[in-house]
Formats: C-alpha cells, structure tokens, sequence
C-alpha cells in the first residue's frame, strides 16, 4: 500500500496531517507580505447583513481561510466540501480557522438535493457559503451550474474570489493546484458581485454562469501576470466531458449567430 493511502485510511494520521497543513498555511501568512483588493464590496454587505456565496478556483483552496477572514473577521462562514476522504482532510484543516463545512456537492443526485438545503437554510440564516464551481473533481476553472442555481433560489449575490502568491508552486494535478511559499508577496482579491435574479429561465441562468466563469476567471489571471506569474488556464476542449463539449459548443454557435 502506497504512503498516501495509508495516511487517509489512518485517522491520527489524518489529523496530524490537517494540523501540519494548517500550521503552514499560518507560516505563509505570518512571513508573507499580504493586501486585500477589492474587500470593501462584501465587508459592506456583512455589515448590513446580507448573505453572499463566495466562488473561487480549486486551485486557490489553500488560502482561503485568511481571504475570508481579511473582511470578516470573525462572522461565521461555511465552505462546501464534498463528503469523500480526501474532502475530509479540507473540512478538518479549515475547521482549525473556525471555518464550518457544508459536507457534499450542488450535483445532481440525494446528496446535491441534501447539500442544497443545507447551503439555502444557512444563506437564510445570514450566513456566507464559499463554494469551488469546479470541484471537487474539475473540470479545471469551468463552472458547473449549481452555484446559479443556489443563487437564485436564494436570491443572494455571488462574489468572484482569488488569491495569488509571488512564490509558488503548481502542481499537475487536474486543477492545478498552487502551493505559495513562505516570504512571498501576496494579494487576496475580490471582485465585483454577480447577481442571480430569481426569475430567469435556463438559458438567463447559462448567461449567468458564463459570466461568472469569465469574471474568476479574468480575476485570477490578472492577479497572477500583475505578480509577473505564468496564468493557468482553464481546461481545453480535449479535457471537458463530452456533455460539457456539446453545451459549450452549441452556445459558441449561437454567439456566432449573433
């Protein structure tokens, strides 16, 4: 059995291990040199109590307690994750930063529905949910069409979020996932609120889901040329599952009509 396999079978080894992961993502943040863009935005709406989903790459998780708490301190936040073991080592890490998780996916299927309460009644609540449209398990930087969903039934915003870091590493992985190091340069980045009206029909809802997916999109790559940093871009046709090829190619031809 491979190393890995034994560390997510073992649960001291689990912890230990979510312990680790947290412990360096305070060492990033306490070495690094680190601004928030953009936060105004949401930090009023905190103040005024009004419940927003947060949308950013899975890619970007790492940080993402400290991009969180940059505008709201301490207000209580909730992160999708999904339910599988690897999802566990997420929930426990950020669980050392009095992050909440809502266990499970915006999929079709028992646990999307059950997951889909949970996030509406906690949007109900006043609370914030942050959400990776494209994970858990890609494709990389295209969204599925959930977190609309989610925001239109709750009427709630959604706000574009990113992070870049100076020094980084980015690994192969279906995500390409970014690991920054300490004693970098880093910014966390906010960007203007998308907004899901409650009426739209599917074809409003796709328009909104394009849009959000260009906007993060957009967002994180000019945070990552403004660090002079290589992009990374979302996955090619050649990656998407068929289904997603078909949708993505029937709306690029009614572009083209247009």
């Amino acid at each position: 059995m491979q190393w890995h396999k034994r560390i997510i079978k073992s649960d001291q080894a689990r912890s230990t291990l979510c312990w680790l992961a947290a412990t360096y993502i305070r060492l990033i943040r306490i070495t690094g040199r680190w601004h928030t863009e953009g936060g105004d935005h949401p930090a009023h709406f905190l103040t005024e109590g009004k419940p927003f989903i947060v949308a950013f790459w899975h890619q970007r998780l790492l940080m993402m307690p400290y991009t969180w708490r940059s505008v709201a301190g301490d207000r209580p936040f909730n992160m999708l994750i999904s339910s599988h073991r690897d999802g566990e080592i997420i929930s426990r890490t950020i669980g050392h930063f009095g992050i909440a998780t809502i266990a499970g996916s915006t999929g079709q299927g028992k646990g999307g529905a059950a997951a889909l309460r949970r996030i509406l009644k906690a949007l109900k609540s006043g609370e914030v949910v942050g959400m990776t449209p494209d994970g858990p398990r890609g494709p990389r930087m295209r969204i599925s069409d959930g977190i609309v969903q989610a925001a239109k039934l709750a009427g709630v915003p959604i706000f574009p979020l990113t992070y870049s870091s100076s020094r980084r590493r980015v690994f192969g992985s279906w995500d390409r996932f970014v690991l920054p190091f300490p004693f970098s340069k880093g910014v966390f980045s906010w960007g203007d609120p998308i907004h899901v009206p409650r009426d739209l029909d599917d074809a409003g809802l796709e328009a909104k889901r394009l849009e959000l997916e260009t906007a993060l999109t957009k967002l994180t790559q000019e945070k990552d040329r403004k660090l002079g940093l290589e992009v990374i871009e979302p996955a090619g046709a050649d990656e998407l599952p068929k289904q997603k090829r078909s949708a993505m190619q029937a709306t690029a031809d009614q572009e083209a009509v247009k």
